[in-house]
């Protein structure tokens, strides 16, 4: 008997596999007479791909598909499958690797404060890709059947020895077996300093106009931003901004103290030493720069103490090399004797402070120990000495990175200090509705397509500034099939986790449960954003009548999210105004004749890679009693 359609008798599976790794996809079909094959990817036709057999060198995570039609206008799909690709360590991995499950990132001890989130992660390679399963103390945990395991508020019961079963179709394999401590909050604390509320800026700049770029303030921001909550914080975190930008969103900081707040400032990115005092390089600074390029440190401190704040920490996870030494070092003028101010610095005068790249994640050495140690409730100072001796010990900076640290606490202030507001109400209504503008996501919306296709569109902050929307398709229509969703911002907005090494790093925050959605998009530099956001979903599917690919697309206007809502630009504009002709950092940076040689992303682990930002040229500087524009005696 004669088959007059074509059945797909065995589809592809999907996989996970290294970077660069060799895969092959198979398709297997039933039909009249020779069938012709064609591989997509994301709606693109695969060059090459016409047989029943793909093989591809997998770079990055991608869906594929197949279709098989014969001579008599026939023609089938198989199944979309996931070709996932892991940039982490594959250095255990088999050299003739069959495909059975291999545990490449094992989860880590855990010792969390009770109420605070658990999470604890799995990756493994496998062909087929592989489950996973969670146990506690012996026994499955239901629903937990993905790489990363999370609680959002542990107790007493969520302690344990916790481990994950990895199997596929070839084999099943364990995680190593790690404990889980859940620390219990002491009731009756001693008479120990309260706040009236903590308040902490984090900014993060790593792509630079025309210094070297870096790696680890993604992470290293993201990571801190998630601990100050735990203790308590209302984080502001904020990536890639230029000065205008940095000096707006200090402004809106110093907005939000006042007398018994706890405020912190931390800085990760390229920063430099002049003059006894320390700045931070903007994103558009020039190539060379000058102080009025940066952002000075001390007159940020000067700004919080002058709030009466409770304790002030400013904490800075970048170089301190000295620049422009011919000029005459000078003091800095003494702040008020307010004292409970903090100085953490990554490294000493005139020293570099370090970044590395380790099994696929990039961290600041400064702020991986930093946060190590964070959530203890100790003196903050104490906490720091722990950073300073784990960061001596560490062999990759040992000799060429110390932490230095400069206080002047009268009292035994900690960064877990508890909150209380009894008396301040009313400023703390104010820095409520404040800070919550700098972090309103959206509301979830509902799209329903013509097809009858209905599309549920989600938002999370990765940051301040950073948006993500997730679009999932929540009831597929009567005549539909192999759907798929893009989505598109108006304006366009850049995606600065799209370049290579970072995308593994931020699928681990994106997807972090075992369902993904059906499309993504990120959205950052929300701070530049001068009108409302539009989001553009595309549905393409098709239809089982006609057979055929058909498109239909839906708009949904989310307003000015997060950190655009507070209009930083409106300073940008306001100082361009002011300058009346003067040309801005970005401009000056095209007037340097030196070519600056950007340092390359280490490849081999653990590699450590400084944050200081070069000058290809000194700049002459008079030696004259007329403050500089950073220079905190013009205050």
């Amino acid at each position: 008997m004669m088959i007059s359609e074509i059945v797909i008798v065995r589809h592809p599976v999907s996989v996970c596999v290294p970077v660069n790794h060799k895969v092959t996809l198979s398709v297997r079909a039933e039909g009249t007479g020779i069938l012709n094959y064609q591989w997509f990817t994301d709606d693109q036709e695969v060059l090459g791909g016409t047989e029943a057999d793909l093989t591809i060198k997998a770079k990055k995570t991608q869906l594929y598909v197949c279709r098989v039609n014969d001579h008599f206008c026939n023609w089938a799909f198989s199944e979309w499958v996931k070709v996932k690709v892991l940039d982490i360590d594959k250095s255990g991995l088999p050299e003739n690797w069959l495909g059975e499950p291999h545990i490449a990132d094992n989860p880590k001890p855990q010792s969390i404060r009770q109420g605070t989130k658990l999470t604890l992660r799995c990756a493994a390679f496998g062909i087929p890709s592989p489950h996973y399963q969670w146990y506690r103390n012996g026994q499955p945990l239901p629903n937990k059947t993905g790489g990363i395991l999370q609680i959002e508020r542990a107790r007493a019961e969520h302690c344990g020895s916790y481990l994950c079963s990895v199997s596929n179709v070839l084999q099943e394999t364990w995680t190593e077996a790690v404990d889980v401590d859940i620390v219990q909050i002491d009731q009756n604390p001693k008479a120990a300093p309260t706040a009236t509320d903590k308040v902490a800026l984090l900014i993060g700049n790593l792509n630079y106009s025309n210094h070297p770029p870096l790696m680890a303030p993604i992470m290293d921001v993201h990571e801190l931003a998630n601990l100050l909550q735990q203790l308590g914080f209302r984080v502001v975190s904020l990536l890639d901004l230029t000065r205008e930008e940095m000096l707006a969103a200090i402004d809106k900081f110093i907005q939000l103290l006042d007398r018994g707040v706890y405020g912190l400032f931390y800085y990760a990115g390229h920063g430099y030493e002049r003059v006894g005092r320390n700045y931070l390089v903007a994103v558009d600074a020039p190539q060379p720069y000058r102080p009025e390029n940066c952002v000075c440190v001390q007159r940020v401190m000067l700004r919080m103490q002058e709030k009466q704040t409770a304790l002030s920490v400013v904490l800075l996870d970048t170089c301190r090399k000295w620049y422009n030494q011919d000029c005459i070092t000078s003091g800095i003028m003494p702040l008020g004797p307010s004292g409970n101010t903090v100085y953490g610095y990554a490294t000493c005068e005139d020293a570099e402070a370090y970044e590395v790249q380790d099994g696929g994640k990039s961290t600041g050495i400064f702020t991986k120990y930093l946060n190590k140690h964070i959530l203890q409730t100790e003196k903050v100072t104490h906490v720091l000495e722990k950073v300073s001796e784990d960061l001596g010990r560490d062999p990759l900076v040992k000799g060429k990175q110390q932490v230095e640290i400069k206080h002047t606490l009268k009292e035994p202030r900690s960064l877990a200090d508890p909150v209380c507001t009894t008396g301040h109400t009313r400023e703390l209504h104010k820095r409520e509705v404040c800070w919550r503008h700098a972090n309103e996501l959206p509301p979830k919306k509902q799209l329903m397509f013509v097809c009858g296709v209905e599309v549920e569109v989600s938002f999370s902050a990765l940051f301040s500034n950073v948006l993500v929307a997730f679009a999932t398709v929540k009831t597929k229509g009567p005549r539909t099939e192999d759907l798929t969703l893009t989505l598109r911002s108006i304006p366009p907005m850049e995606d600065i986790f799209s370049s290579a090494g970072r995308s593994q790093e931020m699928e681990s925050l994106l997807f972090n449960g075992a369902d993904n959605p059906d499309g993504t998009i990120q959205l950052c530099g929300l701070q530049r954003l001068t009108k409302t956001l539009v989001i553009k979903v595309e549905l393409h599917y098709t239809n089982m009548k006609s057979k055929r690919r058909q498109t239909e697309s839906r708009q949904v206007d989310i307003g000015r999210p997060l950190v655009a809502s507070c209009k930083l630009y409106t300073r940008n504009h306001a100082a361009t105004a002011k300058k009346q002709g003067v040309p801005s950092a970005q401009s000056m940076g095209a007037v340097g004749s030196s070519k600056l040689e950007l340092h390359q992303t280490p490849t081999r682990p653990c590699r450590p890679f400084t944050r200081k930002a070069e000058c290809a040229a000194k700049v002459a500087v008079p030696r004259t009693n007329e403050p500089e524009e950073n220079d905190e005696n013009e205050l």
